[in-house]
């Protein structure tokens, strides 16, 4: 009842200021921890990591790693924080948040707004070790080489953090997205592969990609991660479509997130599946706020899941929500562990 009340009070304030406050209500301790029993069909070793089931939060929520550790005590599996740029920046000019509730779906244009890596570092170092985290790395605005801003973050947070994602897909930095092109995508991934292989090469380096990608973009993506040997790509990010919103807010520029992005996000997943026929993880995030949202992205080919905007609509208990749901999914469809059903619909035909 009290997240129930807190929730519809958030939901009535400017956006931005209501994620500020969510994420205050967290470091405070108000949000209840998970504290029942997981069921053991989720457990699934994920890059290299043993997760109690599939379901992490999203880089964009907690871009200043100011809630890890609440945000591990709610109960996601693991905790993307960013996205994280070598020097602070304020990113784009407020509003750059809106919500549009009659299509649970959300815009925004923030610009890769964060505190620096200097500052997240020292709230890194200074978190409660223990749970998966990972950071999700920028390149600011006005870099001469933006290419290179990937190493030098993951080259300054790599011993704090156990995967880092090279975000080459917002839709809110001018030019940002061009670096998805095959010979660019080459560059920044074999200039950060280079750091995490000197650094920490214990660190997974994983791909975060956009959904607007044409299909011949999408065969490059995939030929490129298993070339260089990337650990896994993230499907997807942001959209620019409207497709399928009514919402007056849908005219904003930005990137779109929530419901209307999850069969864009969900058909990027499984091109990637069927070309990569298992050899490279997948994460599933774009549109989730179901157990059955989870289990398409699960059958598609993703082995972990990551939820953001639909937090803002059903709160913070969405994540023990959608484990239970995908647990009764997975058995009633004659699963006993999740990891037979990862890409079932895509490159498998039978559970294994």
């Amino acid at each position: 009842m009290i997240q129930n009340f807190g929730l519809k009070a958030l939901q009535r304030m400017d956006p931005e200021k209501a994620h500020g406050l969510a994420l205050r209500a967290l470091r405070s301790g108000m949000v209840a921890k998970w504290s029942d029993p997981v069921p053991t069909i989720l457990r699934n070793r994920v890059l290299g990591f043993d997760l109690t089931h599939p379901v992490g939060i999203a880089a964009g929520f907690d871009k200043n790693a100011e809630a890890v550790t609440p945000l591990l005590d709610t109960g996601f599996s693991f905790v993307e924080v960013g996205a994280v740029t070598p020097r602070a920046q304020a990113g784009n000019a407020r509003p750059r948040m809106f919500r549009l509730a009659s299509d649970r779906a959300a815009i925004n244009r923030y610009g890769f707004n964060n505190d620096g890596m200097e500052a997240i570092r020292e709230r890194l170092i200074a978190r409660r070790r223990g749970g998966i985290v990972g950071v999700n790395l920028g390149a600011n605005k006005d870099s001469p080489d933006r290419a290179g801003d990937y190493g030098t973050v993951l080259r300054h947070l790599a011993p704090w953090v156990d995967f880092a994602t090279v975000n080459v897909s917002s839709p809110n930095t001018v030019g940002l997205r061009d670096m998805q092109a095959r010979e660019a995508l080459e560059d920044v991934l074999a200039r950060t592969l280079a750091v995490r292989d000197e650094v920490a090469p214990r660190v997974r380096l994983l791909l975060k990609i956009a959904p607007d990608l044409t299909d011949a973009r999408i065969e490059d993506v995939a030929e490129i991660a298993l070339a260089t040997g990337i650990d896994g790509i993230i499907a997807t990010n942001t959209t620019l479509s409207r497709d399928g919103v009514r919402h007056p807010a849908r005219a904003e520029a930005g990137g779109l997130s929530g419901a209307p992005l999850m069969t864009r996000s969900t058909r990027v997943l499984a091109r990637l599946a069927t070309r990569t026929e298992g050899r490279i993880t997948l994460i599933g995030v774009g549109g989730i706020s179901s157990g059955a949202d989870a289990y398409a992205k699960i059958r598609a080919g993703a082995s972990a899941v990551q939820l953001y905007t639909a937090l803002a609509y059903e709160g913070p208990t969405l994540v023990r929500t959608i484990a239970l749901d995908l647990a009764r999914l997975l058995e009633r469809d004659g699963f006993t562990r999740i990891a037979q059903a990862v890409g079932i619909d895509t490159f498998r035909s039978t559970p294994g």
